[in-house]
């Protein structure tokens, strides 16, 4: 890669997605592609190129090819899962539509795409524990249809016209930097706000609710790493199980009471989330990605957990509670 374009750069992967593919080539250009109302600011803004790219207008994203030579898209743009259910017809556009015009503007000008996939491209009908990489893909939420047809629309477009498409399937994904926004596996940045901040957590989803989550930081390297893998040794492109830890609320819950230990929860569950999460995985089997490119995840949940913390704290500027010591 040498000149990257992100559609959806200002979104929640995409925010941190940009910063670190611009420390990563910095002798390229990186650029932001945004959307009107979610224009780029602060850093993001001021260090590197941005461009107006609505997904939906084909001629805006081969406009910013043109224009910074583009050798490589990362398309991000999409509505999250429990936004996508009130939307539908929002969701097709943006996640079909969309990337059918990426992949039109990447035939034409000899570009390589990523775009995410998810655990959502999954149903009731998968395995749910090490769900394996090739296996039954019934999803029952339209932003699991879309993304079981990204990834096949994906694979037509590298198999029929030689574009070098590639994708990852996401897990639930946990970061301090970008605010949650509606997805089902966002209870678990939640739940460390309310933590940081001393407030009682009121989780959406029933305790045993496991699902495969990840930290920011080894989903950001799996997304750039897949992209600069050898593709002589690719026997999958769209898309690849990725995994690091699998958890349900109780574990975390605990697991942050470890470091801040008068942390409340109390559940009170949504029944849309909980139906997307019931139709989810509890944890994916990541063999191929490890066997075809050398995937390796470096957080589990305590190193997670005590980043996590550290970087809310400092976010907000609230110090560490210390526990209470008396003398007698």
């Amino acid at each position: 890669m040498k000149n990257v374009l992100i559609i959806g750069a200002t979104g929640q992967i995409g925010t941190e997605l940009t910063m670190k593919l611009r420390h990563t080539y910095p002798n390229g250009d990186v650029v932001a592609g945004y959307i009107p109302g979610a224009e780029p600011k602060g850093e993001l803004l001021e260090s590197g190129p941005s461009h107006l790219v609505d997904i939906t207008n084909p001629a805006q994203i081969a406009e910013a090819v043109d224009k910074y030579k583009v050798d490589t898209i990362y398309n991000l743009a999409a509505l999250l899962s429990a936004v996508a259910e009130a939307k539908p017809q929002l969701a097709w556009k943006i996640g079909i539509g969309g990337l059918y015009n990426t992949l039109e503007v990447a035939r034409e000008k000899g570009c390589a795409v990523f775009t995410p996939s998810s655990i959502g491209s999954f149903g009731p009908g998968t395995p749910a524990v090490k769900t394996p990489q090739d296996t039954v893909q019934r999803p029952r939420t339209i932003y699991g249809v879309t993304k079981v047809s990204g990834e096949l629309l994906s694979d037509y477009y590298a198999l029929r016209f030689g574009v070098d498409t590639r994708s990852v399937r996401f897990p639930g994904l946990i970061s301090y930097v970008a605010p949650p926004g509606g997805g089902t596996t966002d209870y678990a940045v939640d739940i460390y706000y309310a933590a940081v901040k001393g407030e009682k957590f009121k989780c959406p989803l029933h305790a045993g609710t496991f699902m495969d989550m990840m930290y920011m930081p080894d989903a950001l390297r799996a997304a750039i790493e897949i992209m600069e893998a050898d593709p002589k040794r690719l026997v999958h492109r769209n898309s690849f199980n990725i995994a690091s830890m699998s958890f349900d609320p109780e574990i975390i819950y605990n697991k942050i009471k470890e470091y801040v230990p008068d942390f409340e929860m109390e559940y009170v569950p949504d029944p849309l989330r909980q139906a997307i999460a019931d139709s989810w995985p509890d944890s994916l089997d990541d063999t191929c990605a490890r066997e075809e490119w050398d995937w390796q995840p470096e957080y589990d949940l305590d190193g997670m957990t005590r980043h996590m913390l550290a970087h809310l704290r400092e976010k907000f500027g609230i110090a560490e509670r210390k526990p209470e010591v008396i003398h007698v």
